[in-house]
This record gives C-alpha cells, sequence and structure tokens, in this order.
C-alpha cells in the first residue's frame, strides 16, 4: 500500500505526514488493519526497539471532583460507585508506588482529582515526591493536579518531579461539548506552563467519545505542536453513571488504527497505551504493543486494570521486553542530557511545531479512561448489545483502601 511506505518513510525521517494521510489510516478496512499495524511497527521499532516502558498510577486523593468532564468518574455528579478519600499522606503514597516499582514500573504517576491544585496541595505533593524518591533513588516521578498556576511548575521541579501530565483529550472545536468548567485553552497553558518549567511534558487524548475521525487528528497534530515527551492515549471507560455511560464506539481494529495514526505522527516520542487498554483492545493488546512504546501497569485511577503479572507476560510472549531504570525512553535527539523530559528543538516528527499527549482513566487534567471535563452530549437510553459492560470494573484495592495493590 502507497500510502503506508510514505508513512513509514516520513516517519523514519521524523517528517509530519500531512492531514489527508493521518485520516487515510483512519479510514482502512479491518482487512488491512494487519499491514497497518506492521508499517507503524517499523517506525516504533525506528525509534524505541523492542523496549516497553512500564508506568504505574496512584491515585492521591479520589473523587469529589468540583469539575463537570463527561468520561469521567470522579466528576461532580457522577453517581459511579467509585473509592472516595482525600490526600494520602507521604508515607502511604510512598508505599503504594513501591508495589508498582516492584513490579518493574520506572515512572510513577501522582495523580489527584480537582480542578488544580492550591499551594499546600503542592507542598504536600512536593512531600510524596522526596519520600518515594528517598526510598528509590532512579524513578521518574510524573504529577497530575489539575490545573496550574504561576509558579507550582517550578515548585514541583524543585522539589524533584521528572514530569507533569496534562491531557488535552479531545479537539478544541469539539472540547465544549465535553466539558464547561474550564477551556481547552486553559488545559494548552497548563502543558506550556510544565515546559517552562523544565518538566518532561505528557498530554494525550481520550478516543471513544463519540469524535469525528477529523477531531482525533485535530487533537493529535495539537499534541505535537505542543511538543510533549509522552503521549497517552486513553480509549474511554464508559463508567455507569456518567454522561458518556453509553458511547461504547470502539472496536480493538479502531483502537489499533488510532494509535497507528498517533504513532506516524509523531514518531519519535513515547506513546503511552493509557486507560481502557483491557476494555476495547481485549485479546489484540499484544498487537498494540507493535504501535506503543509505554503502557500502565496494573490497576488505573478508579477502575482496575489487567493484572500486573499478565502485563508482564503479555509483553514477554509478543517479543518484547521491559525497559529498565537505567534506559533512557526517548531517542537522543529528544533528550540529548540523558535526563527525562529534556529534548532538542526537533520535537515529535521533524519540526513544524512537534508533540504528543497521555491518559488513563484518572483525574481531571490526565486521564484513564476519560480525559476532558464537561457536561457532554445526551447519551443514548441504552448501550450496544455488543457492549462489553462486564469489563468496567471499578477499582477496591490498592490506594484508598486496606487491600494489596494490583502490580
Amino acid at each position: 500500500m502507497d500510502l503506508l511506505n510514505t508513512l513509514v518513510d516520513k516517519g523514519l525521517r521524523r517528517e509530519l505526514p500531512t492531514r489527508d494521510e493521518a485520516l487515510a489510516v483512519l479510514a482502512t478496512s479491518d482487512d488491512d488493519v494487519l499491514d497497518v499495524v506492521a508499517a507503524a511497527g517499523k517506525v516504533r521499532r525506528h525509534w524505541f526497539g523492542r523496549r516497553v516502558k512500564l508506568n504505574y498510577l496512584v491515585n492521591l486523593k479520589s473523587g469529589l471532583c468540583p469539575e463537570d468532564c463527561s468520561y469521567c468518574s470522579q466528576r461532580l455528579g457522577s453517581t459511579a460507585g467509585i473509592l472516595k478519600y482525600s490526600w494520602l499522606k507521604p508515607d502511604e503514597a510512598s508505599k503504594a508506588a513501591a508495589a508498582g516499582l516492584a513490579g518493574g514500573a520506572k515512572r510513577v504517576c501522582l495523580v489527584a482529582s480537582g480542578r488544580g491544585p492550591t499551594d499546600r496541595d503542592v507542598d504536600r505533593v512536593s512531600d510524596t515526591i522526596k519520600a518515594i524518591k528517598e526510598q528509590n533513588e532512579n524513578v521518574e516521578v510524573c504529577a497530575c493536579l489539575g490545573l496550574l498556576s504561576d509558579g507550582q511548575a517550578e515548585r514541583l521541579r524543585e522539589a524533584g518531579a521528572d514530569a507533569y501530565n496534562h491531557n488535552l483529550n479531545t479537539s478544541e472545536g469539539t472540547y465544549g461539548e465535553i466539558t464547561t468548567t474550564h477551556t481547552y485553552a486553559d488545559r494548552v497553558d497548563t502543558v506550556q506552563k510544565a515546559h517552562a518549567a523544565g518538566l518532561s511534558a505528557c498530554s494525550g487524548l481520550i478516543a471513544g467519545m463519540g469524535e469525528s475521525d477529523e477531531d482525533l487528528v485535530d487533537v493529535v497534530y495539537a499534541l505535537r505542536e505542543l511538543d510533549p515527551d509522552s503521549v497517552p492515549v486513553n480509549f474511554l471507560i464508559p463508567f455507569e453513571g456518567t454522561p458518556l455511560a453509553k458511547e461504547w464506539n470502539l472496536t480493538p481494529q479502531r483502537c489499533l488504527r488510532i494509535l497507528a495514526m498517533v504513532r506516524f505522527v509523531c514518531p519519535d516520542v513515547e506513546v503511552r497505551i493509557a486507560g481502557g487498554r483491557e476494555v476495547h483492545l481485549r485479546t489484540l493488546q499484544p498487537l498494540a504493543l507493535n504501535l506503543a512504546n509505554s503502557i500502565f501497569l496494573g490497576d488505573y485511577l478508579t477502575s482496575e486494570g489487567q493484572a500486573g503479572k499478565a502485563d508482564l507476560e503479555m509483553i514477554a510472549d509478543a517479543g518484547f521486553e521491559v525497559e529498565n531504570a537505567g534506559e533512557v525512553t526517548l531517542p537522543e535527539h529528544r533528550a540529548p542530557s540523558g535526563g527525562c523530559g529534556s529534548h532538542a528543538e526537533a520535537g515529535c516528527g521533524s519540526h513544524e511545531a512537534a508533540g504528543c499527549g497521555s491518559h488513563a482513566e484518572a483525574g481531571c487534567g490526565s486521564h484513564e479512561g476519560g480525559g476532558v471535563c464537561g457536561s457532554g452530549p445526551v447519551a443514548p437510553a441504552e448501550a450496544p448489545a455488543d457492549a462489553r459492560t462486564d469489563l468496567v470494573s471499578v477499582r477496591r484495592r490498592g490506594a484508598g483502601t486496606d487491600l494489596a495493590p494490583n502490580a
């Protein structure tokens, strides 16, 4: 297929595909999906070999969010039966993180629901970062706390944070249909604040919220312009009790095409499969490792994921290997100093303003099964007959409980 050969050549050169080419990837048929995966896999292996980076989420504060992100189980007005608790103490969060690190995770993502942190919240998270790093010298720590005020990113950096996650989630044109309590521009501003403070920017999207192919391409091109180092791709987890509970729009093949499109547009960026992979990719998860070079290990913020042991077995069986703490994730031209997040001007792709994002039904600002905030469109009365509602499992273990975490 001439399209795929062209996209491989561009990916190896870090050249931006045209919008029509990106849309054509999403428009390919299920019969062609293996060809699409094979082509994008060449680009993934060129820049990242067969390494898979493992990340582990710690939900520092669950539920009780004042934002109205339609996808999110922690949103204002959500009746989803999720865990609700206030801030974990630094030692509690450090203990939770240790489970993921013992399972092979290289990065710990500290997430808290809410519009954004107060200065006191930044102090809390700073103490938590220090507690984790005292026990684990080489661990990467990413914070995801919502919208940042001036000076807060710098304070997190001084405390030892390596990265900051804040997802765009969806296109600028449809953002207001998903969230009304903050704007798309607010999210862009927070990613830019993280960049300016020297943090590695992590920003992604949520697919499956009823968006068009054009919306998906819009948000991925916007991410490229923002030039994050990592781009989480979340697949909506339709929680009962949220406005998008009946939005079952994804198939495993559709998810693979979305991941391939992101890889072609952002060839040399850490592309992470985030929330919803177990629900929507299902038995095709191993194929997705040919497109993404990063996943979350174990459970997500408010939903349960695949067992950590099963994740490790999947990686090995698919012929990939876990990236260890001594390896630099990004290609040398993106991390010239070897540090987490500092990158060259080139950015995601050649340079025409590069970059890409992440997700995992996290909180307001990141996500793993959602990713925006808003009232959202009116949902249909019933989910499709083939909806796998049985795969949506609310987290009942780990942080905020007395049960051992899944890692």
